[in-house]
């Protein structure tokens, strides 16, 4: 298997080459069940927050990440958009997401207390990697929806042309594949 050598926030990983087309590779950057790495991440990410009230994330990627991250600057609370809705929660928002590390078009949802929990709010966003912006979009929708007011976008890594964004964050670039695994 292709690797690829990623050093982050002081930690260094070999991540696995995966096709996403006959031409193109990504990465595969995955911070569940990582601790050393997603505590490493989260201090470098807080480290670059300005003034704000609430943190919301995707699930599922971003869920250590941000929890890690609220837990190191003394936040009791984070929000996180679901994939699916869930039984307990009430008035839902919903946005719909393309994402290149998933099959087919998906919404994120956004209980109606974590919607009033941003209401008026100074937010931050927060991802694991972003790459072609459609989950960054999708919670920027779910946070405009919600009555929040965003302050910054964050993420360990940013991917392919997402370095040359403006309006974002990041610890570390992370270069897409060519089919032979040479950075792109």
């Amino acid at each position: 298997m292709m690797t690829y050598r990623l050093k982050v926030a002081g930690v260094e990983r070999d991540l696995p080459l995966c096709p996403i087309s006959e031409r193109l590779m990504i990465a595969g950057f995955v911070l569940l069940g990582d601790t050393e790495l997603t505590e490493a991440c989260a201090e470098g990410i807080c480290r670059l927050l300005p003034e704000h009230d609430v943190l919301i994330t995707a699930e599922a990627k971003g869920i250590p990440l941000i929890c890690a991250m609220a837990r190191q600057l003394g936040e009791a609370r984070y929000v996180v958009a679901r994939k699916k809705p869930k039984l307990y929660m009430k008035d839902i928002i919903k946005c719909e997401v393309t994402s290149i590390t998933t099959e087919g078009g998906q919404c994120l949802y956004l209980d109606g207390g974590d919607a009033d929990l941003m209401r008026g709010k100074r937010v931050v966003i927060v991802d694991d990697v972003i790459s072609t912006g459609q989950s960054l979009h999708a919670l920027e929708e779910l946070v405009k929806m919600s009555g929040g007011r965003i302050v910054a976008k964050a993420a360990v890594l940013a991917e392919g042309n997402a370095t040359m964004r403006d309006d974002i964050r990041y610890l570390a670039p992370l270069p897409l594949f060519d089919n032979e695994g040479r950075p792109l």
